[in-house]
């Protein structure tokens, strides 16, 4: 027999392509379409629609940036048109094949009912099942002209630098509310047409066996045997006449698509899925109309299809459609009533992982379980996560004490240099639980259940054997738009069918309870899933991180002064203040703006949101301790507040004190070499003319910190421009090249502080060190006029260390790290996250680096011809990508970090709370007594707050810190009724021990890590 494959493949994909699919909507005539287009903010949609609409044509250009037009489309079936099934296709003109990157649209009917929405592979709506002839009809269109910022088909380099990204001049005010730039879009289609229901069948039919035929090898006979009905169908098809020979064809290919899949054929549970990134690309004002959008399409679908599941995964999203968009709302609780909309993930928005302190995860999880509880009577028990830049090693803990039994993200597929080992199995965090996870092989969150998704899916399952089972997320994602038809229709057609994967149409309920069932002895990976990738978002847009940072440390002190005034004092305690203050911070956590991957816009508005929930925190704050602190005393006495668990200075840890004698900071003085000397008797620091530390000197233990010949607060200049995905990726070549700045403008001392200014192109730093009495901590205070372009500015300390591992401070604990690249594992790990410090150490002796807002760190070890070891860490302070903010990162920035020396692990936990938590001064004479205390120095009381449900219980949330066993006292500085442990919800947890108490308070046994949250009810 001759070889006819490639001239029968080539032919269906022109006839499909060329023919059948535009023959779907062969019978076409023109709508009636009107406009009316806005520059400011979104409009109400009863204001949209109220227009005042003029005539426009097919071609007619619209839309400049950001803005939004209305248009209203109006016809009449014609009568020989009736019975059939009649849609409208509408393509705005669309600049992108991917929806969600560019212009986008909502239908509604005349009375704001929304309909569905439009986006590139969804151009059509519904005019009538069976259209009567002579039937009128009226629908409006909410048009968003939203920029082409990222084009996934470019032919050349998508990352490429634009204004687009920043916020539109006239809502930053500084223009009128009128068109500003050229239109984007140019209206292409506005038809009404005949749905040819046989022909579009007769498209999917071809469309599967297309993508089944592509992925099976070549000589294999199913393959043979799907060409050559194709080939009998397309040979059927009469291109002239379409509409009448569609049938036929399609008589020819069902054999092909009834024959079934056989028995071991994997198993794939197809879980609908719109991946709508709460702000990237768009700020977040146009993510509440992007999920408007996508809820409509699929709830639309659910109508036509019983069986398809959907999940929406961010807690927020939907609060923004229950407030904004109450219609759209409606139709959620409609779908989830009849088990077809899944609430997902447990989470309130899809945060940053890496970044976000452990008490802001601690209430993405309470945020977002409450509200699918109290809207839905929905417990989820998932964690939903598929794009995250890597994954905290506490996260196990933190999904368990949150009810939580499974974990996915497929974002470790993008993995760079090493193959993640398995798709099933167990995750197990720093504390030793574990959950069930699963990472599906499609490699994508934005399925779509094509030939190239199914095969993909089977032949990379790395579980083969041990299980046949893995999910694939489909639906068109990132901006949204969700499931198609089109894809709904491959769903059944793969349902079983030979040379396929099953596919069947479930919730991730249903896949992860019969995966588990399947595979209960799956392997255990343990540790953090650290991303082979994206390493530059530890560090990109400062001010971002910065204003997360400072808002999680005052967000624990609110919380901490508040309880404590309401129980001592009576204080009303701010329930409603407090908790819309979390959720603000909680939305800027997302996996798109914390990271600094966001457009201008977006980094605007976050910088906003964080500046007034300080002031609004400081408030908070300043009331409680007011009437915490008594009267004001003449004399002018001040009390000294203390918010971190830890005593210092004579204040105890969460008490207040009479102020104390404060500890000074020691005076500068001369060396006879010209060096500039801090020393406070336990540790001396000698600063050369340079402005660099030529010694760090711990007088104690008689060391010197510093390798020979090296010099400490060294900042390095690099070379920052990635191969792709400028403000998200550190490419390891940067290392190669590195400029010194050695020179100094000014070195000086001013009293207690050594100045050091330097300029390196036209940026300007600005260096103060300080060293206080009594105190192993020298302080660094930066600031930065930064107007470097794809650089990144580091300051390394080279230390007389012999460590084989770092010490970084995550979430609830720390991991170690190995500071040598033995492996490809150990290699890639060139740029890592640490929170507030960063601990080395060789037995005996150790030095930590802390830090107020960076987490960007890079550890290496080299051994000198001396045969001692150097082990350099380095902090990464400041980025400046172009894309997709080319003034990323431009602008004075002050930052503060600081070198510990002779530090255990215990020290540096303590100094990074300090150094983040400043005492606070208020007038006042009383002492403030700590609500709670422990008195283990390895427990950390993390946040001391009353409980959501308003009871005026103590909620305390405390964990081990060091990664050992401790024994503690908990007690309380109040009269007891009850204490209860609870979890992450403050709800009692079940088979668990009665709390042992005693007159010094409650004790309490924690496991190396152990996160332990109890519920006090006080004594009335």
């Amino acid at each position: 027999m001759h070889d006819d494959r490639t001239l029968t493949e080539r032919r269906l994909a022109r006839v499909l392509d060329q023919r059948l699919r535009p023959a779907v909507h062969a019978r076409s005539l023109p709508l009636e379409v009107s406009a009316h287009h806005t520059f400011g903010e979104p409009i109400p949609v009863k204001e949209g629609i109220a227009g005042p609409y003029e005539p426009v044509a097919t071609g007619t250009p619209w839309g400049p940036a950001w803005s939004t037009s209305w248009f209203k489309i109006r016809g009449t079936v014609p009568d020989d048109w009736a019975g059939e099934r009649v849609e409208a296709v509408l393509d705005l003109g669309f600049a992108a094949t991917q929806p969600g990157f560019s212009a986008e649209g909502l239908v509604h009917r005349p009375d704001g009912t929304p309909v569905k929405a439009l986006n590139p592979r969804n151009t059509w709506l519904l005019i009538a099942e069976q259209a009567q002839g002579g039937e009128d009809f009226e629908f409006h269109i909410e048009a968003a002209a939203n920029p082409l910022i990222f084009d996934f088909d470019a032919a050349g380099d998508p990352y490429v630098p634009t204004e687009a990204g920043d916020i539109a001049p006239w809502l930053r005010g500084e223009e009128p509310a009128e068109p500003a730039g050229e239109p984007l879009y140019r209206l292409t289609r506005m038809d009404l047409a005949v749905f040819d229901e046989t022909v579009w069948e007769l498209v999917q039919d071809l469309d599967v066996l297309s993508g089944l035929m592509h992925q099976l090898p070549e000589d294999s006979t199913r393959r043979s045997q799907i060409r050559h009905a194709v080939s009998r169908a397309l040979d059927a098809i009469d291109l002239q006449d379409i509409a009448a020979s569609a049938g036929q064809a399609r008589t020819l290919l069902a054999p092909a698509l009834s024959a079934p899949a056989h028995a071991g054929a994997h198993q794939i549970s197809a879980v609908g899925h719109a991946h709508i990134d709460t702000a990237w690309l768009w700020p977040v004002r146009e993510t509440v109309r992007k999920a408007a959008r996508t809820v409509s399409n699929v709830t639309a679908l659910m109508d036509d299809h019983p069986d398809f599941r959907f999940v929406m995964s961010q807690a927020q999203q939907l609060a923004w459609l229950k407030e904004q968009r109450p219609e759209v709302y409606a139709r959620v609780l409609e779908k989830v009533a009849t088990g077809q909309f899944l609430p997902t993930g447990s989470l309130w928005v899809e945060p940053d992982t890496n970044l976000s302190g452990g008490e802001s995860l601690v209430r993405q999880f309470v945020h977002g379980k409450r509200f699918y509880l109290e809207e839905f009577g929905v417990e989820t028990r998932d964690m939903w996560l598929p794009d995250t830049f890597g994954y905290n090693a506490a996260l196990p803990q933190l999904m368990k004490l949150a009810g939580i039994d499974w974990f996915l993200t497929q974002k470790i597929s993008w993995n760079t240099t090493n193959a993640f080992p398995h798709h099933t199995f167990w995750w197990e965090g720093i504390d030793g639980s574990r959950v069930f996870s699963h990472f599906p092989p499609v490699d994508s969150y934005n399925g779509d259940l094509s030939g190239a998704d199914i095969g993909h899916t089977e032949r990379n399952f790395r579980d083969k054997g041990a299980t046949n089972r893995s999910l694939v997320p489909f639906g068109y994602g990132d901006g949204g738009g969700g499931p198609t038809r089109e894809m709904l229709a491959r769903a059944d057609r793969l349902a079983n069918l030979e040379g396929s994967a099953k596919v069947e149409l479930e919730g991730p309920a249903d896949f992860f309870t019969k995966a588990h069932d399947e595979y209960p002895d799956a392997p255990v990976w343990v540790g953090e899933l650290y991303l082979e990738l994206h390493r530059g978002t530890l560090t990109s847009q400062l001010a971002t991180k910065q204003g997360n940072r400072r808002c999680e440390h005052l967000l624990r002190e609110a919380e901490l002064w508040s309880a404590t005034a309401a129980m001592r004092t009576g204080e009303p305690y701010p329930y409603a203040a407090l908790d819309r203050i979390w959720k603000t911070v909680l939305l800027q956590q997302f996996h798109d703006i914390l990271p600094g991957s966001s457009i201008a816009w977006v980094h605007r508005e976050t910088e906003q949101a964080h500046r007034e929930a300080v002031r609004e925190l400081n408030t908070i704050i300043d009331t409680a301790q007011r009437s915490l602190a008594g009267p004001p005393d003449p004399d002018g006495s001040e009390v000294v507040f203390n918010a971190a668990p830890h005593d210092r200075d004579g204040v105890p840890a969460l008490g207040g004190t009479p102020r104390p004698t404060s500890p000074r900071t020691v005076p500068v003085r001369a060396s006879h070499g010209g060096s500039l000397i801090l020393d406070n008797g336990l540790i001396r620091i000698t600063v050369d003319a340079r402005g660099l530390i030529t010694s760090a000197y711990d007088c104690s233990a008689r060391r010197e910190a510093l390798a020979p010949g090296t010099v400490g607060n060294l900042l390095q200049l690099h070379q920052d421009f990635p191969n792709q995905w400028d403000a998200w990726d550190v490419d390891a070549f940067y290392r190669n090249t590195v400029q010194d700045l050695t020179q100094a403008d000014k070195v000086t001392a001013h009293g207690d502080a050594i100045e050091v200014v330097r300029t390196v192109n036209q940026s300007r730093i600005r260096q103060l060190l300080t060293l206080r009495e009594g105190s192993r901590r020298l302080d660094i205070d930066t600031t930065v006029d930064w107007r470097e372009r794809e650089k990144i500015l580091k300051a390394a300390f080279p230390l007389d260390i012999r460590a084989d591992h770092s010490t970084s401070e995550i979430p609830f604990g720390h991991v170690r790290r190995p500071t040598h690249s033995n492996t490809s594992w150990d290699a890639a790990r060139f740029e890592i996250c640490a929170h507030r410090y960063l601990h080395l150490a060789e037995p005996g002796w150790g030095a930590a680096l802390v830090n107020d807002s960076t987490y960007g760190h890079d550890v290496t070890r080299d051994v000198r011809p001396d045969g001692g070891t150097t082990t350099t860490a380095r902090l990464s302070l400041l980025r400046a990508p172009l894309f997709p903010d080319p003034e990323a990162d431009q602008g004075e920035h002050r930052l503060r970090y600081g070198l510990v020396l002779g530090a255990d692990t215990g020290d540096a936990i303590r100094e990074g709370y300090g150094f983040n938590l400043a005492e606070r001064g208020v007038a006042g004479t009383a002492a403030v007594e700590p609500l709670v205390e422990v008195d283990h120095s390895g427990v950390v009381i993390e946040a001391v707050k009353l409980a959501d449900d308003s009871s005026g219980d103590v909620i305390v949330r405390l964990y081990e810190s060091l990664g050992g066993r401790a024994t503690t006292t908990l007690r309380a500085g109040f009269a007891l009724a009850d204490a209860t442990l609870t979890d992450l919800l403050e709800r009692p947890l079940p088979d668990v021990p009665e709390l042992t108490r005693s007159n010094e308070g409650l004790t309490l046994a924690l496991r190396p890590f152990q996160i332990v949250t109890v519920r006090l009810t006080p004594r009335a």
